[in-house]
């Protein structure tokens, strides 16, 4: 028999409003700390310094974690340009520098070879696994290496102002797996100039925004208190993307127990994924197939 987790069994979603100096981890911890939950997880890292919209999930929320970071993101960010730094952003040492400056139109030309389906390497200083060491772990130790490029889409990628030469601020709404630092190592590269950024926050996260998110004075606020609990989302608010199909009485008990099971409503397409609820509360999520859903993942909320 495992062993019982500590903690209560509480199911959703805490959107946080992440402040820079601290670890998306560390905001993991101190939200199922408030909670006193039993399990906890985040969906899409920030960096330290990086601000913005990071969703906790909570329980049988962490099952549906895959759809929010798979889904679109956007980020504001300001490039300083004229330097280039260890970390591709401004807690690294500069590195180099360059006298050059591009006017506005070329910074515009330059955006067109970001956008689309694009090749991107990762920072030396990031998650990145090389023979099972993290990319940052090498980079500390001195050692430079060879990372191979990953693809990357890049639904939108615009200048939003130029507040002085040595800076420009970009929105870019993007995949999976992206590397904002990346982008201003890139760019700044292109234009001749070098470039890091400044400054990050991710504005919105699949159907998460940074403005509804709870600061970690808030949350530390309410810690252990009932009234946290009433920030929760459900969570089916990470599934916001995919058809709900309602289940059958007799399609929820086998969909609860891992079986496929009939549902009521065929607005998925055959061999789309859907989730199915009933009585108002997720069951599964799955494939759908010719009146039936197929789960691959099933939800235990009694």
């Amino acid at each position: 028999m495992g062993r019982k987790r500590k903690g209560r069994a509480i199911s959703g979603w805490l959107i946080v409003d992440k402040p820079a100096g601290v670890t998306s981890t560390a905001i993991v911890n101190k939200v199922r700390w408030a909670l006193q939950a039993q399990k906890a997880g985040h969906a899409g890292t920030l960096d330290p310094a990086a601000t913005g919209v990071l969703a906790v999930a909570l329980g049988e929320a962490t099952k549906t974690v895959p759809y929010i970071t798979d889904a679109l993101k956007c980020y504001r960010f300001m490039v300083r340009l004229g330097q280039a730094t260890t970390t591709d952003d401004a807690e690294g040492d500069v590195i180099a520098t360059s006298e050059q400056r591009p006017d506005d139109a070329e910074i515009e030309a330059a955006l067109n070879a970001f956008r689309g389906e694009i090749q991107q390497v990762p920072p030396q200083f990031s998650a990145v696994k090389i023979e099972g060491e993290r990319a940052y772990d090498i980079a500390r130790a001195g050692e430079e290496m060879e990372l191979a490029a990953r693809p990357l889409w890049v639904e939108k990628l615009e200048m939003i102002a130029r507040p002085d030469a040595d800076h420009v601020e970009l929105e870019m709404v993007c995949g999976k797996g992206g590397y904002v630092r990346a982008i201003a190592r890139d760019l700044g590269k292109a234009l001749g100039c070098l470039g890091h950024i400044a400054w990050l926050r991710r504005t919105w996260s699949g159907p998460f925004d940074a403005e509804d998110g709870f600061s970690l004075d808030q949350i530390e606020a309410l810690a252990h208190d009932p009234a946290l609990d009433a920030l929760l989302r459900p969570l089916e608010a990470g599934l916001a993307d995919l058809p709900e199909l309602p289940a059958t009485p007799e399609g929820a008990a086998r969909l609860s127990n891992g079986n496929p099971g009939m549902v009521l409503d065929s607005s998925a397409e055959y061999g789309e994924e859907a989730w199915a609820s009933y009585q108002g509360r997720p069951v599964a999520v799955g494939i759908y197939k010719a009146g039936e859903l197929h789960p691959n993942r099933v939800f235990n909320l009694a």
